[in-house]
């Protein structure tokens, strides 16, 4: 007897795409707009958990703003790769602060720094690449890497090795497979900052193996105690056509919410993505782009007073972390977080409820104390907390005041 045909799936029935369906939710984000959420209830929430400078983006920025918003150019499109002033300027402020020469051909003015990561990882790799990446890492980083069809292949680095990773760590997670070695150096969430020599010894085990490599400089003038580093593509200059830069304003100088980013590539790398930002969103906004370009064409008086209030409250944070019985805190020597370890405080039965992994001791802490923090999962490394100390000087003394109070 022949056998029926079974009926078609309903394409209804599969409502949310696999590969969309896969991408996970912004921790910090969830926990960010969690704080604010109980804020707005009025529960006197602290939060450490956006990485967001608590200054306001400086005056002259913001009145260049207010006068692209007047002039009618502004009103229109422009091309998609962005303001040929900002790309020029971006040249310009890339030479000055990094010591990179590049042209305004290799520049790509994206949404945000994010943007730039996903564009530049969608240009570089096909389905099944593997890119390297070491963790802690951010927690979009993976993300976009599966987004963009490829595999993200983890190499964790803890506190006894100042979070950093090695090149025979590198070299152990490298396979056939490999195509790019995501670096990030000040790092977020760990604050940890590779020295001159790591750096180079790191770029040329990336050349030796004709990988790519991405470097985030999202906070290049966040690091401290004057530390020998610098940029990835100026110290290995081999490197500059298989390297891509992403930068962009938002922890320079304030400017979270105003969404510009960039990246820097080689041109035929930067001339693809810019074909994809052409169908993905256009422009970046105008009155963003010109708010921006008054950014990186001033001078950096601004990150200088930011950078001397993170400097003071470092130190405020590590030490007062590290009184708490089960905490180890590494001094971070960049970017505005620090990232305790407290293994020593799980395992443990706080209020009548078992606390075994980081995820729930944070959720524990927001629940009891009403402090928030990001746990180590959100970074690929449980046992971890990632606290932002980009809040106010006050808020900062009375959340972690709270959470010595909490585990005394």
């Amino acid at each position: 007897m022949s056998q029926t045909p079974s009926s078609p799936a309903n394409p209804r029935d599969r409502r949310v795409s696999a590969r969309i369906g896969a991408i996970a939710e912004s921790a910090t984000l969830k926990v960010d707009a969690k704080a604010k959420a109980l804020k707005a209830e009025g529960r006197p929430v602290i939060g450490f958990g956006a990485g967001e400078p608590d200054f306001p983006t400086p005056g002259y920025v913001v009145e260049a703003a207010v006068d692209a918003c007047r002039d009618p150019k502004n009103h229109r499109y422009t091309p998609a790769g962005g303001l040929p002033e900002l790309k020029k300027a971006i040249v310009e402020k890339t030479l000055r602060d990094s010591g990179y020469a590049v042209e305004p051909a290799q520049v790509l003015v994206t949404n945000g720094g994010k943007q730039a990561i996903y564009a530049a990882f969608a240009a570089m790799i096909d389905p099944g690449d593997e890119v390297i990446v070491p963790a802690p890492y951010w927690t979009t980083y993976p993300e976009a890497i599966q987004l963009a069809g490829g595999v993200p292949v983890e190499v964790l680095a803890d506190e006894t090795q100042d979070y950093k990773v090695t090149v025979d760590q590198l070299e152990a997670a490298r396979t056939d497979k490999s195509k790019v070695l995501l670096f990030v150096s000040p790092s977020n969430p760990t604050g940890a900052v590779y020295t001159s020599d790591e750096i180079r010894a790191i770029g040329q085990w990336v050349e030796d193996h004709n990988l790519w490599v991405l470097t985030d400089e999202i906070y290049e003038h966040l690091v401290y105690d004057g530390a020998d580093t610098g940029s990835m593509p100026v110290l290995c200059p081999f490197l500059a056509d298989n390297c891509v830069v992403v930068n962009g304003v938002a922890k320079t100088y304030a400017m979270t919410g105003w969404r510009v980013g960039w990246m820097i590539g080689p041109k035929d790398l930067v001339k693809a993505a810019t074909n994809l930002q052409s169908h993905a969103t256009s422009n970046v906004s105008n009155v963003s782009q010109r708010a921006a370009l008054a950014a990186v064409s001033g001078d950096l008086s601004a990150v200088e007073e930011m950078k001397t209030a993170f400097d003071r409250r470092r130190h405020t944070i590590v030490s007062m972390l590290n009184e708490i019985d089960g905490v180890v805190c590494p001094m971070p020597g960049g970017a505005f977080y620090a990232y305790p370890q407290v293994k020593g405080l799980l395992g443990k039965e706080y209020a009548g409820k078992q606390v075994e992994t980081s995820a729930e001791l944070a959720e524990y802490i927001l629940d009891t104390a009403e402090v928030a923090v990001v746990p180590g999962e959100a970074f690929g490394s449980p046992g971890y907390l990632r606290l932002s100390y980009a809040l106010g000087d006050d808020d900062l003394v009375e959340g972690v005041s709270r959470l010595q109070k909490l585990f005394a």
